[in-house]
């Protein structure tokens, strides 16, 4: 399979490649920076002078690929062009819907990211996100550890979105898109922010609890953006007074929301092969006989037809406790009916 790839024209996301050899770098040396080609320079000197922050980096980079690929399952784009990075197919390359989806995905992953490992002691440069200012309630005090999320959209705002600041990244335009999705993602995590808690007290009374504020997982933000993508709005660059700026193409007399994902190009339906607008198609692609929704034999078939077939599944079943301490299961066969797209 033959696919147009691009290294220049997502350099917003270029980090993402950092899966394919980050992990096998002990990050303690400022050459270390160098692994990864195309950084741009502001990336290179926020790497060099905070070493330690690119364990978290790569984590997000991996957390990202697995966390689109999981999230869009279920739809005939799947995500899996972004297996490529650091390089892009045309279907995260061209200012598309799904470009949209991943640039804010990745830009909340790595804050996210960052401030996890700030309130677990992993980096030296912060710790614990300081009390919320809002008064604790009758029934609890502020405590306990929180998600540093100030610090994480601190660096994770510098390391993502510089890129798009440099004029080599692309046209204005695009450029531009993708500062606003970046934001997108960021805004979807500060809304992700919950009340924790932990109960003090004989035999679990709860008589006090100490609470702080945590991050949602970052499913739960993906699920989020998954919704702003399916209503994503296309724009168009043009003067708005004597500036040039994004506006809805359908209804430029407003201005693009700061909530919503938006995009320059149309994509196709990905139900063919297309190397043009890096499509893989959906042939051979699972699908679900009984479901009215996008994953239905229908939609993801796109009007093709299905085949099916019989997979004999083997599993643990009817598991015994020991005491002390061991578990013995027997293993039972059931035979499950699969379909797959023609």
């Amino acid at each position: 399979m033959t696919f147009l790839l691009c290294t220049y024209c997502c350099g917003g996301i270029h980090w993402l490649g950092l899966t394919v050899n980050g992990s096998s770098v002990g990050w303690n040396q400022t050459h270390h920076c160098k692994l990864l080609e195309g950084l741009v320079p502001d990336q290179f000197q926020l790497c060099r002078r905070n070493l330690e922050l690119m364990h978290s980096i790569v984590q997000a980079a991996k957390l990202t690929k697995v966390t689109c690929q999981n999230t869009f399952t279920d739809m005939r784009w799947n995500c899996s062009s972004i297996e490529n990075a650091p390089h892009f197919t045309p279907d995260l390359a061209k200012g598309t819907r799904e470009s949209a989806f991943v640039f804010s995905l990745a830009a909340a992953v790595v804050s996210h990211s960052i401030a996890r490992a700030c309130a677990s002691g992993e980096l030296p440069s912060c710790s614990c996100a300081p009390a919320p200012a809002e008064q604790a309630g009758p029934d609890f005090r502020w405590g306990g550890c929180g998600d540093n999320l100030r610090y994480g959209l601190q660096m994770g705002s510098a390391f993502s979105d510089a890129p798009m600041k440099n004029s080599r990244s692309g046209s204005q335009a695009f450029r531009l898109m993708h500062l606003h999705n970046n934001a997108v993602g960021r805004q979807s995590l500060i809304d992700a922010m919950q009340t924790k808690c932990k109960c003090h007290g004989v035999s679990g009374s709860c008589s006090v609890k100490t609470c702080w504020k945590g991050l949602h997982d970052i499913n739960h933000i993906a699920t989020d953006l998954k919704s702003k993508y399916l209503a994503a709005t296309k724009v168009i660059h043009r003067h708005v007074g004597t500036r040039r700026q994004l506006v809805p193409r359908e209804l430029d007399v407003r201005p693009v929301r700061d909530s919503e994902l938006v995009y320059l190009v149309s994509s196709p339906d990905y139900c063919a092969h297309n190397d043009k607008h890096g499509s893989f198609g959906t042939q051979d692609r699972q699908c679900n006989k009984t479901s009215n929704g996008s994953d239905s034999c229908s939609l993801m078939c796109c009007g093709r037809g299905y085949n099916a077939y019989t997979e004999r599944i083997v599993e643990r079943c009817q598991c015994k406790y020991h005491w002390c301490c061991y578990v013995t299961c027997k293993k039972c066969e059931r035979i499950v009916e699969r379909y797959v797209c023609k």
